[in-house]
């Protein structure tokens, strides 16, 4: 597709063409051109930086909610987006500006001076270049991919890093061991700065551990300095600082109260308040997180459904996202899923095939590396499910309302499809 010359659209897709390797995992690009856009990463608020697996988003958009109920000025980093660039950069509260997002990237990529760098790299410059030039108290910077190599991690003094819990993804770049995963993860922890971690396994913990003791950083870990449980439709936290009695988070899913005890852990080490963490738990909003979709044409094809849409696309998201389904009012639920082919389709559908009475498979439109809609209903079908293929989700909700009107659809398998959705459902 071709954009108007001069918008962040079409920047952005010149600088598509700048590397040939979508992922290319090293820090030395981001440092040539830090250096020549006079370091921005030495400028920025205090930094929270968040590695993990599963669940950096939600968290992530936990503690933003808290510090800004608490009245503080935030900056957030994110990837990747769902329906627009924009939504990786928010500049103290506010998704950043067309003509500011312009401006930055044109910046980035003279200063670049058409050098060999990935999108995530450049980018990710611009992020810390318009971070830098605007007033806040925090900056959130999610990791994009691992950790230590990643190209977030070039801050050298954040005031907390975070991981969440750790698991099988991205085996062809991090490791095929959730001991080799964490370690790269772990990269993010810098010398004598606090790191809260997430639940993890045994593995995870012992790698992530050692790394912070060698560093010299304190370790605030789930089980060991913070607890956190579901008690009576109400979220329990417990740390040294006292006990906690709040509202559930207003995402749903049991996991995300493991999202929510890394998030207050984190707040109660910034300094914030019980008021804070609970404004924290009622505000928070991110999207294609088992989102409920209110409107748009998915809906009109199908008014008696109830329609959901959520991004997770590992193995241990496909068990979060079954353990939901399991917990909601009992309904005839189907899939429609859409999967990108670096990712381990069958370890993913194996939990939902539990929970799900079909499956109709879609090809993610516009997606280069989408898994095609006959590979993903194969794997489903080798995994127990009633599977179809069909030519777009419309197509699928079409024919899932025709058989069965008032069913639960569940749209889900990758952000990249999440996002095509949003586009149409802003």
């Amino acid at each position: 597709m071709t954009y108007p010359q001069g918008t962040s659209d079409a920047i952005l897709e010149r600088m598509l063409a700048l590397h040939p390797k979508i992922i290319d995992l090293t820090l030395d690009r981001m440092w040539r051109l830090l250096n020549a856009l006079d370091q921005p990463q030495k400028k920025l608020p205090s930094v929270i930086h968040l590695a993990g697996t599963n669940g950096k988003g939600s968290t992530q958009a936990m503690i933003r909610a808290g510090l800004e109920v608490a009245g503080k000025r935030v900056h957030a980093y994110t990837s990747p987006h769902l329906a627009r660039f924009h939504e990786r950069i928010r500049l103290a509260g506010e998704l950043i500006a067309e003509d500011e997002l312009s401006a930055i990237l044109d910046e980035c990529w003279d200063a670049n001076n058409r050098e060999n760098i990935t999108y995530f790299e450049i980018t990710t410059c611009a992020a810390l270049l318009a971070f830098s030039r605007v007033a806040a108290d925090y900056t959130l910077l999610e990791v994009g991919l691992g950790g230590r190599l990643d190209a977030t991690n070039v801050i050298e003094d954040p005031e907390l890093t975070i991981i969440t819990p750790v698991s099988i993804d991205h085996e062809q770049f991090l490791g095929d061991t959730v001991s080799k995963i964490a370690a790269e993860k772990a990269g993010i922890i810098k010398r004598g700065v606090p790191v809260v971690v997430g639940p993890q396994s045994d593995a995870a913990l012992e790698v992530i551990e050692a790394t912070a003791d060698r560093l010299g950083a304190p370790v605030l870990a789930y089980g060991q300095h913070w607890h956190v449980h579901r008690e009576f439709g109400r979220l329990v936290f417990q740390d040294d600082n006292g006990l906690l009695d709040l509202p559930l988070p207003a995402l749903p899913g049991a996991h995300q109260i493991q999202n929510a005890g890394a998030a207050i852990a984190a707040l109660r080490f910034l300094g914030c308040s019980a008021e804070d963490c609970e404004g924290a738990m009622r505000t928070v909003e991110w999207p294609a997180r088992m989102q409920r979709l209110r409107r748009g044409p998915l809906l009109d094809a199908a008014p008696a459904a109830e329609v959901w849409l959520d991004g997770g696309h590992n193995a241990a998201a496909g068990e979060a996202l079954a353990a939901l389904v399991s917990e909601m009012p009992q309904k005839p639920t189907h899939l429609i899923c859409g999967m990108l082919n670096t990712k381990d389709t069958s370890s993913y559908l194996t939990p939902l095939s539990q929970v799900a009475e079909s499956l109709h498979a879609v090809s993610i439109p516009g997606e280069a590396n989408t898994l095609p809609a006959a590979e993903t209903a194969q794997h489903a079908r080798a995994v127990g499910l009633t599977a179809h293929i069909a030519p777009s989700v419309t197509d699928a909700i079409s024919e899932i309302s025709g058989s069965t009107p008032d069913s639960r659809v569940v749209i889900c398998g990758s952000l990249y499809l999440a996002g095509s959705i949003l586009k149409d459902h802003a």
